[in-house]
């Protein structure tokens, strides 16, 4: 690395996202990138990208430049360009879709080929659509036995609810940049915010409701 580069404003870090399709890759993506979810469901065609800055401890700036690989690349040839150079890997199912999970032991040994003779990326294991619990088809206790005999961190995370997503990032990039993270640091990504929500009759003849029209209740906002 040059000593321009060593200035820099950041630490440019490349993030693949790997998993079938519909498991939730570009909705984690755009939760995390640009604070979104979309309902409709959109299949990646090749590949997207997403730009993240955060700073870590030590005023460390980094910059996630995030990979979201279309879950058909997995018989492709371009998947291997698409691995190659990769600091982190976040390997993704859908915890109500039970052939997600098991179609994982291809996506590693894709990531494991690549890198053969190599440092391998760090990678976590992300089981998505945790809002969806009481559905869930892929059991906790699978979970954590694939991502302890592959040596990988893991997480569950929901791209619709938030429920994770910045904590997965934050400690992957910590962990390949070798930073820790406090207690306090990573309790951040947790935040609950309640807010009060305010449903208003939508046959009000103005504007501003009348106070004896109104109904309110709570939601949490993670």
């Amino acid at each position: 690395m040059s000593d321009s580069e060593e200035e820099g404003p950041d630490r440019q870090l490349k993030v693949i996202i790997l998993g079938d399709g519909s498991s939730g890759k570009t909705s984690l993506c755009m939760r995390y990138a640009q604070e979104q979810f979309k309902k409709q469901y959109g299949q990646t065609v090749g590949l997207d990208f997403y730009l993240k800055r955060i700073v870590l401890p030590g005023s460390t700036h980094v910059a996630l430049e995030i990979w979201d690989i279309g879950g058909q690349t997995i018989g492709s040839t371009m998947l291997s360009n698409y691995i190659f150079g990769a600091h982190g890997v976040l390997l993704v199912y859908d915890i109500t879709n039970y052939s997600s999970f098991e179609n994982l032991e291809d996506w590693y040994h894709a990531v494991k080929k690549v890198c053969a003779g190599t440092r391998m990326p760090h990678i976590a294991l992300l089981g998505n659509k945790s809002d969806l619990e009481h559905m869930r088809t892929v059991k906790q206790d699978k979970h954590q036995k694939f991502a302890q005999e592959h040596g990988m961190s893991s997480y569950f995370v929901s791209a619709k609810t938030g429920d994770s997503v910045g904590l997965c990032f934050q400690r992957l990039a910590a962990d390949i940049l070798n930073i820790k993270l406090t207690k306090p640091e990573t309790e951040q990504q947790h935040r609950v915010v309640k807010a009060e929500v305010i449903h208003y009759k939508s046959d009000l003849p103005s504007a501003r409701p009348q106070t004896n029209e109104t109904k309110s209740s709570f939601c949490l906002l993670q």
